[in-house]
């Protein structure tokens, strides 16, 4: 098998962003055909709506211990696949940026748990784990946390 030499330059934080955005497009349009479906379901079944503003909806409790949970286990299957079926999303490979591993090899489904969990803190401090690919080894807070890189496709 062929090892990509490690010295790949880093993807600058531009790109990274732009990814970021195709790459949410995608996921917003998936959050909502998946909580459609879910909702329409609920609905279905017989349980018990709540009403809100005149509208009936599932429960609190519906949307918060069952819903919630399966978006962002939705949200990590979808990373999560595309960065193990060649380390790359569709807003990545219209950027022509990768992710693999810091010593140049694919994920690990380990890496993708903890890329996606220092993601969310990255952007839960306001972008603030992107802005280390400022300063060496230009790499972001998940990135580093996960021990991989995101590079520029050769």
């Amino acid at each position: 098998m062929h090892q990509e030499p490690l010295s790949i330059p880093p993807a600058p934080l531009w790109r990274r962003l732009a990814a970021a955005v195709y790459d949410l497009l995608l996921l917003v349009a998936l959050w909502f055909v998946v909580t459609g479906a879910l909702v329409l379901l609920y609905g279905w079944s017989g349980l018990p709506m709540e009403e809100v503003n005149g509208v009936e909806r599932p429960p609190q409790w519906f949307l918060r211990n069952v819903l919630f949970p399966l978006l962002l286990a939705l949200t990590w299957a979808f990373y999560a696949w595309f960065w193990l079926r060649g380390g790359q999303t569709l807003g990545m490979r219209a950027w022509r940026i990768r992710v693999r591993d810091a010593l140049g090899r694919p994920m690990r489904v380990s890496q993708t748990i903890l890329r996606m969990v220092a993601g969310a803190l990255s952007w839960l401090l306001l972008g603030a784990g992107y802005l280390l690919v400022l300063v060496p080894p230009h790499q972001s807070f998940h990135d580093r946390m996960s021990q991989t890189e995101t590079v520029m496709e050769k």
